[in-house]
């Protein structure tokens, strides 16, 4: 017995010991790098919570703490359903994230705390979505018949969907064809796309081009850019990423991309500021920020800023069906062209439709001619890796798409932790694959698409 309480003491004062330790060390922590991490994970529950309707403890568990960062662990969640307001802190006492839902704007995340500010953002006055007859085929509804025995057998191999594999959805000459869920999500569920929304922001801007209210060529694309290098930026380079601009696109630390997302309310005012360090045209930077100064370059083309927040279901997710989509903003109401588009995985495939049929939908033409051609067209200065306009030439990981036996015309849409849109137009095939998998992992969804594009032969 003695023995027995002398072990439970030991083990108590170890316990004691190593929280005294985490809260030490908490205490002297760079304030910044624990601020990303409350701040990443008010947001994520908080879009997840009031987009998708999933559990808040939930979210926290397996989107926000699974990945293993040690900080991560240690966030605690508030969610006030009545006033949409998520706040996180680490331990319950340090560095507190905040983040807000908006009707139609989605979650923001708030790093200054000024929830009423964020509030005043001109929440556009929408009409009702459209309805999407379940009765109706898709992609115009959401009758989807039989699944293709040639494609049942490939969605239930582990191996290809991946770990942590939330939707697959296969598309082939318009018809869904095979879809295939992770358990507690299904059809029904929005899953963010991460740096998908990147080509989708792409396409807002190619019907503003449609619409001659923007060109490629042009420049003096901001106010704030009155005076070269800025100046003299052209839209055509800020698509390719060729821009010049400085931007560290690192993640797992305080750099130019997660500052960006977690402690500016105004991102595209932080990315702005940034210096031209190249010639535009002469290097490839990968760059989050270049994606939300695309953002506020379109949206400066409206009188107001009402008008240019409806302006993506009007010009773009109304007329495909994507009834679903909600592209979110910063605190300061400018979207986040850059990573944060929430649709369900049909929504996604109906984009990859889209370009497909190289922005044509219901007979109409809805972007320039070239301008999906562009998307595919992989640039010199990106090593043959990324296209003109805001997409992939090449899948992840360092394989070319070829040594899948993938044809070279086949293009990405790509985000964060294994999300992918694969188009191959000359074969009318979409593939979308949404899930949590980490790079780390080693996942390549070319075998996926590879498997489908030769079953489908």
């Amino acid at each position: 017995m003695r023995l027995l309480v002398r072990v439970l003491k030991g083990a108590v004062l170890t316990a004691i010991l190593l929280v005294a330790g985490v809260i030490v060390w908490l205490s002297v922590a760079p304030p910044e790098l624990l601020r990303v991490g409350t701040g990443y994970a008010a947001k994520m529950v908080c879009s997840n919570v009031f987009l998708a309707g999933r559990d808040p403890e939930a979210v926290l568990a397996l989107d926000v703490q699974a990945p293993g960062h040690p900080l991560l662990k240690l966030i605690a969640i508030t969610v006030d359903t009545e006033n949409k307001v998520v706040t996180t802190r680490m331990l319950g006492a340090f560095a507190a994230g905040t983040a807000v839902y908006r009707e139609g704007l989605g979650c923001a995340s708030v790093p200054d705390g000024d929830v009423e500010a964020a509030r005043a953002v001109a929440v556009p006055s929408m009409p009702p979505k459209p309805l999407v007859d379940p009765a109706t085929p898709w992609p115009a509804g959401e009758q989807t018949g039989p699944t293709d025995s040639r494609i049942a057998s490939l969605l239930a191999d582990p191996a290809l969907g991946g770990p942590g594999m939330r939707a697959v959805v296969v598309v082939k000459d318009g018809r869904i064809v095979g879809e295939a869920y992770g358990e507690g999500f299904s059809a029904k569920t929005p899953l963010l796309g991460w740096s998908m929304a990147k080509t989708v922001n792409a396409a807002i801007i190619g019907r503003l081009v449609q619409e001659g209210r923007l060109s490629l060529d042009d420049d003096k694309l901001l106010v704030d850019w009155t005076d070269a290098p800025h100046a003299s930026i052209r839209l055509r380079s800020l698509l390719g990423m060729e821009s010049g601009l400085e931007f560290n696109e690192d993640y797992g630390d305080v750099t130019d991309v997660t500052r960006m997302l977690y402690l500016e309310p105004d991102m595209a005012g932080f990315s702005l500021a940034k210096p031209v360090l190249a010639k535009a045209g002469e290097s490839f930077s990968y760059s989050s920020g270049t994606s939300v100064l695309l953002t506020r370059i379109w949206m400066s083309k409206f009188p107001d800023q009402a008008q240019a927040l409806a302006y993506p279901r009007t010009a773009l997710f109304d007329p495909l069906g994507m009834s679903s989509a909600v592209l979110e903003t910063d605190a300061a109401g400018t979207f986040v062209g850059s990573s944060y588009l929430y649709a369900t995985a049909r929504d996604w495939a109906r984009f990859g439709q889209f370009l497909v049929d190289d922005g044509v939908w219901n007979g109409e033409r809805m972007l320039p001619n070239g301008f999906v051609t562009a998307m595919q067209r992989p640039t010199s200065a990106s090593g043959g890796r990324y296209t003109e306009i805001q997409a992939w030439q090449v899948g992840p990981g360092d394989e070319p798409d070829e040594s899948f036996g993938l044809t070279p015309e086949t293009f990405w849409l790509q985000g964060h932790d294994g999300q992918v849109v694969a188009v191959i137009p000359s074969e009318r095939l979409v593939v979308v694959r949404l899930g949590l998998t980490p790079s780390k992992l080693g996942y390549r969804p070319q075998k996926l698409v590879k498997a489908v594009s030769d079953a489908l032969r």
